[in-house]
């Protein structure tokens, strides 16, 4: 396609009612991608009953697909700037569609691994592209902040739906289900995406550096791989937890000197140096940090200390979803009263009051407790995630659209990652303590115990008798007063992420240019444009060519 040809079909896009089309198709696209993050976590019983896979095969069933994803992100991020993002969302439709028939059809583990390492690649070919479309066709700050709130909201749709479908399917036909709808979607989107999306990407000069993305893939892989293996209770000392995390750190310091030396980088460094771009980063890690976490350890007290099945656990989440939509549906309308810094830092306060609230949890349902607590939750957290999401996408220059746009997407994962080791590691320095000296109850048990909460159900249920009684009632109690701890830490974090979504600068408040102050002069080597709603200060404010 040459380059009159796009420049008229994104013209012919951006200025019609087609652009909210594209905006659907995208959106699908998102809801795919983030159902199988969720979806199989609902399956493993049925995949280990089926498939009878070692332990460490099942943890690489489970973690392939985020593993490859996070780590592939800026590779194919950056890719889609340089060849065009279009081309490499539509590949991404046919990898994922593939992936799908081979995990619903797999017969050994080795293939199922396989398939869930090749449906991340599709995934992070998907993630990025959406995104930096949406900003192209969305030239518009105004509407692209409607935009982005409609796809932040199918995002969290996807993610919370993904355990409820994944219950259903199961319950009434087999595991692979769970990958088998995807086939007919990707059937429809892939011929629907070719006919509507428009071509787009980044007006960059120069070779794309395969090594730097090869570097940045690795990296992200074993600064993930690491904090997973932090997340599951493995000390940070040991070998196959300290290695990943050291090389990963090094491979990314290497990347991020190399990117500031060559005249074509992948990723421009400078964006960083931006107070608006930084900022935005850091509260989608926060952000993920608190969900994810949050989420885990909610899940098991529904489970383990209600007593709920695995769909009615899903639909307890729900409420959360439903705020979450609410969040993303208004998030345009809330950035424009107020612009983005206050709508993060009250998303942070939000967010922080209800966890503060659900420290009333105890070892009893109390279902309206809940409820309000995890709608405020929902709520809070998104409009953080819109108001971050929509600051980096329009900080960022137009031909690093897909560049940033895996900056963010990489930092949802970390986040989540962090936040599951961070967490959890404060849920179980809270909870084992209580066994070190049970009276009545054989050393061996206690030790076993203090690991989960699940382990001393086990333990109690071979004990019996008194001491068994004993045993569960320690780790019921435990367990609940960890929640709390876990809690007030989560909200702590949450308190700091307000106040560092201070930094954000004042200027972003002028969502509609009209509001804005007149514009200073722009510096030296910026261009002549700015993109709509944006001053040239608050484009250039960092120093950097607005693009």
């Amino acid at each position: 396609m040459s380059g009159t040809t796009t420049a008229a079909r994104l013209r012919a896009v951006a200025g019609g009612a087609n652009r909210w089309v594209v905006l659907f198709v995208l959106c699908v696209s998102l809801l795919l991608v983030a159902l199988d993050a969720t979806v199989l976590h609902i399956a493993v019983p049925a995949v280990t009953e089926d498939l009878r896979p070692t332990g460490v095969e099942l943890l690489w069933i489970v973690d392939a697909y985020p593993l490859i994803c996070a780590a592939l992100l800026i590779l194919f991020g950056t890719l889609g700037d340089r060849v065009g993002r279009r081309r490499v969302l539509l590949i991404g439709y046919g990898i994922f569609g593939v992936a799908s028939a081979a995990a619903a059809l797999a017969t050994t583990p080795e293939v199922l691994i396989a398939a869930r390492a090749l449906l991340g690649v599709g995934g992070a070919m998907i993630m990025p592209a959406t995104l930096s479309i949406l900003r192209t066709v969305f030239p518009d700050r105004r509407e692209r902040a409607t935009a982005i709130g409609i796809w932040t909201a199918v995002a969290a749709v996807g993610a919370a739906t993904g355990p409820v479908l994944g219950g259903f399917l199961i319950e009434h036909f087999w595991w692979g289900s769970v990958f088998l709808i995807n086939i007919p979607l990707m059937a429809v989107i892939l011929p629907l995406g070719r006919w509507l999306l428009p071509e787009s990407r980044g007006d960059l000069c120069g070779p794309w550096d395969v090594l730097g993305a090869l570097m940045a893939a690795a990296g992200v892989l074993g600064m993930v791989l690491g904090v997973k293996r932090l997340g599951v209770g493995h000390s940070p000392l040991e070998p196959a937890t300290l290695g990943p995390l050291l090389a990963g750190a090094v491979l990314l310091a290497l990347f991020v000197r190399r990117q500031k030396r060559l005249s074509h980088p992948l990723i421009d460094i400078r964006m960083f140096a931006s107070a608006t771009f930084s900022t935005s980063v850091g509260c989608i890690v926060l952000a993920m940090l608190a969900l994810v976490g949050l989420e885990l350890i909610a899940v098991q007290y529904l489970q383990l200390i209600l007593g709920l099945g695995p769909l009615e656990t899903g639909l307890r989440l729900l409420p959360l979803t439903f705020a979450a939509m609410a969040a993303g549906a208004t998030g345009s309308y809330t950035l424009r009263r107020v612009g983005p810094r206050r709508m993060a830092c009250w998303g942070f306060a939000l967010t922080a009051a209800a966890v503060l609230l659900l420290t009333l949890m105890g070892q009893d349902d109390r279902p309206l407790l809940l409820t309000t607590g995890f709608v405020l939750l929902g709520f809070g957290l998104q409009t953080t995630l819109f108001a971050a999401y929509e600051s980096m996408l329009s900080d960022a220059p137009a031909e690093h659209a897909g560049g940033a746009a895996a900056i963010g997407e990489t930092s949802y994962q970390l986040g989540a990652g962090i936040g599951i080791a961070l967490l959890g590691s404060v849920m179980n320095a809270a909870y084992a303590p209580a066994f070190h000296s049970l009276a009545g109850v054989p050393r061996a048990a206690s030790s076993a115990a203090s690991n989960s909460l699940g382990e001393a159900y086990q333990v109690s249920d071979r004990l019996g008798g008194a001491a068994g009684e004993v045993l569960r009632s320690t780790a019921r109690h435990s367990f609940v007063t960890g929640l709390h701890v876990t809690l007030l830490v989560s909200a702590g974090l949450l308190l700091l992420g307000a106040l560092a979504a201070l930094k954000l600068p004042r200027l972003m408040d002028c969502v509609v240019a009209e509001k804005c102050p007149p514009p200073r002069a722009p510096s030296e080597g910026a261009g002549p444009t700015v993109q709509a709603g944006r001053t040239p200060a608050a484009a250039s404010g960092s120093g950097r060519p607005a693009g």
